[in-house]
């Protein structure tokens, strides 16, 4: 027994898994990617079709299935938050990002952040190309499409964008009351861009529940290894800058 627990003891602790933050990330990842096997298992048997449907129609006027509930506001509301998750507003927004973290010499935190968002980028179209599921064809889209359904593209990739970065921010600040006011924020971004996929049509709820479940397991492990990469010095640490380029030795 001692020879199988040694070789774990070590790997635990190698990996750090003893301290809050390791531990959490790792089981958020295991969690979140759990719930998203459990879930595309659900949708290629069919059993989250009825619900889909009861879901997406309880969106909708009653008498005229093409119009969601509510005033027109409402709907292009909607519109403008469902863009917060498309390609054009992550790219811009992931650009930012690393342009600013390259000028105040985080080159490997700013590396970390390119290769979390574009990998999930990756991952948001391999999985889509493996799924191919339909597009809801219950209710007309109120916003164009041009990929299949499941996972969602926009409710995934929200997830990552804004959980890595909003994670990045809450390091950062020593104000615990600012960094759950920042982590708050990227979550509810996060979930209005899945909910607004709903309520235009365009995804079922089962495509944005595996969206979130994929964006935050990504996320998670992203952090995780950010943690790991922090603590053997190949990732500036909070605060922390590298050294510029024309700095004489001491």
């Amino acid at each position: 027994m001692n020879t199988l627990l040694a070789p774990a003891t070590r790997l635990w602790l190698r990996l750090r898994l003893n301290e809050v933050g390791p531990l959490l990330s790792l089981s958020a990842c295991g969690f979140f990617a759990w719930a998203f096997i459990a879930l595309a298992d659900e949708v290629r048997e069919g059993e989250t079709h009825a619900l889909d449907s009861y879901l997406l129609l309880a969106l909708r006027d009653p008498q005229n299935p093409a119009n969601p509930l509510g005033p027109s506001w409402v709907e292009e509301a909607a519109r403008d938050i469902t863009g917060l998750g498309g390609y054009a507003i992550l790219t811009m927004i992931t650009l930012a990002t690393w342009i600013y973290l390259l000028m105040t010499r985080k080159q490997s935190a700013a590396l970390l952040v390119l290769v979390a968002i574009v990998g999930g980028m990756l991952i948001s179209t391999g999985l889509k190309m493996g799924f191919e599921r339909p597009r809801p064809d219950l209710v007309p889209h109120a916003a164009r499409v041009y990929t299949a359904s499941f996972p969602s593209g926009h409710a995934m990739l929200s997830a990552i964008t804004y959980l890595t970065l909003g994670a990045l921010l809450a390091r950062v600040e020593k104000s615990r009351r600012v960094s759950t006011f920042i982590m708050g924020l990227a979550i509810t971004t996060t979930l209005l861009v899945g909910i607004s996929r709903v309520y235009l049509g365009v995804h079922w709820p089962s495509d944005v529940l595996a969206g979130w479940a994929v964006g935050a397991a990504w996320a998670s492990l992203c952090w995780f290894v950010a943690l790991q990469l922090q603590r053997r010095g190949q990732v500036e640490k909070p605060g922390e800058a590298a050294p510029p380029s024309d700095a004489k030795p001491e």
